[in-house]
């Protein structure tokens, strides 16, 4: 299977997984490695995906085969810890949707080299979708309440669940311990108290972020930092000399066919060669072959020249 010949050639001697990374040189858009790791007796699918920083439905694509719930002692799961960045600008907070995944660039401090941490997410269900746009942060909230609007009251009722007009801080808080509040009314980054749900689609819009990541996060960002809202399921980067593709599953309520998929293809390999001129041979079968596979591992399509 070509997902796994690419993984053996990336594979760590020892896994390492962080959430931030030395940002590349012009020359450098990939950061972090494909992993493996042996799953230990106690754990799940999920425990894995959570202590590699890796979301949920990503984990599980790539390892179609591992028992989500009983993996089993000893068994090999692999970790897809290493991203192309998304184009764009690399300042702030930049949030690819189909990706699930955030990337937040800090100001770069003297005397040390400029930065990258990337962190999974999960964002709007295809009925609560999330925007897409520029914004900011325009307020935090440390050990937030929460007033559920009268839509997501409605839905609950109707469920047989219904809410309170305020919940409380608190382990039964669905926004957590923190929040940061998007210059797009209604919507926010914050925290969980279902942290299983992080790397899927599971949310009413918003961004929902591991407790421990959010934590870190949190303290970092200044009212007014940038957020861009991307849609990129196909990303393309280079690593010295060499063009990586990197695809995931296009979001349902955006164009998503086969044309779509390779209209997303061209503009992702026209930004990567507008940035570093190259006379680079694309492997077309390679990149057919990703689009239907659609791993979310940078896989190498050119050796470059």
């Amino acid at each position: 299977m070509r997902i796994v010949a690419s993984v053996l050639t990336l594979v760590m001697s020892a896994p390492v997984f962080s959430a931030t990374y030395d940002l590349p040189s012009e020359h450098f858009d990939v950061i972090g490695s494909v992993t493996t790791v042996r799953a230990r007796y106690e754990d799940t699918l999920l425990d894995i995906a959570r202590r590699t920083n890796i979301g949920q439905d990503h984990m599980q694509r790539v390892n179609p085969d591992v028992d989500r719930w009983l993996p089993g002692d000893g068994t090999i799961v692999t970790v897809p810890s290493q991203h192309i960045l998304p184009r764009g600008p690399r300042t702030g907070l930049v949030l690819n949707l189909p990706e699930m995944r955030m990337y937040y660039y800090p100001p770069k401090k003297p005397g040390q080299p400029a930065q990258v941490q990337t962190y999974p997410m999960s964002i709007g269900r295809m009925d609560w979708a999330t925007p897409l746009g520029v914004t900011k942060i325009v307020e935090k909230t440390k050990n937030p309440t929460w007033t559920p609007p009268e839509s997501i009251r409605r839905e609950h009722a109707a469920k047989g669940d219904p809410l309170p007009r305020v919940v409380p801080a608190g382990p039964n808080n669905p926004l957590g311990e923190y929040k940061m509040r998007l210059g797009i009314p209604g919507y926010l980054i914050h925290g969980t108290n279902k942290p299983q749900g992080v790397g899927m689609r599971v949310s009413h819009g918003c961004i929902r972020m591991l407790p421990e990541d959010i934590e870190k996060l949190f303290p970092q960002i200044p009212t007014g930092t940038p957020v861009t809202i991307v849609n990129q399921p196909v990303k393309a980067g280079w690593y010295g000399g060499k063009l990586y593709l990197e695809v995931h599953p296009p979001l349902e309520e955006y164009p998503n066919d086969r044309g779509a998929m390779v209209e997303y293809v061209m503009l992702a390999l026209d930004d990567a060669m507008a940035r570093r001129a190259s006379s680079a041979a694309l492997d077309n079968q390679l990149i057919d072959e990703e689009l239907n596979v659609q791993s979310g591992i940078p896989v190498i399509i050119s050796s470059g020249s």
